[in-house]
């Protein structure tokens, strides 16, 4: 496994992931919107790519990500190897997160394919071709 790369992962890999390494961080990259009304992976925390009102990308996403792997003490080279898995609705949002993690230092950077809702089915509706949630996997909603 290459360390200056994303890793994709299915949903239900990325669920066998969080059960094997206590120690993962696992961040949902969606806008605060989506993570309460939509429904969230139960254990994500919430670290939006593009915020709101302006829909620009969190300046601050990598310095986030790393407090929280970090616990906002230090930042070694050997905090960067914590795995990291993202999510966001369909798995594009969090692959750009993660290249960018990977630009920054992070050895173990990993995006769930399809993410929380998958894609568009031929009805136009999401859960039902893939996803965290198509795969029946632990979520939670507000």
């Amino acid at each position: 496994m290459s360390k200056n790369q994303v890793h994709h992962i299915s949903a239900v890999k990325a669920w066998e992931l969080i059960q094997k390494e206590p120690k993962v961080a696992f961040i949902d990259v969606r806008s605060d919107m989506e993570y309460l009304f939509i429904g969230h992976p139960k254990g994500a925390v919430n670290i939006p790519w593009i915020t709101e009102p302006d829909w620009e990308i969190n300046p601050d996403f990598v310095r986030e990500t790393r407090k929280l792997v970090l616990g906002g003490i230090i930042d070694s080279p050997e905090h960067h190897s914590v795995p990291v898995l993202l999510i966001c609705r369909s798995g594009n949002r969090s692959d750009e997160a993660g290249k960018l993690l990977v630009e920054n230092g992070f050895t173990r950077v990993y995006n769930i394919e399809q993410g929380f809702e998958g894609e568009l089915d031929e009805n136009h509706h999401r859960s039902t071709l893939g996803g965290w949630r198509h795969d029946n996997l632990p979520w939670e909603q507000c």
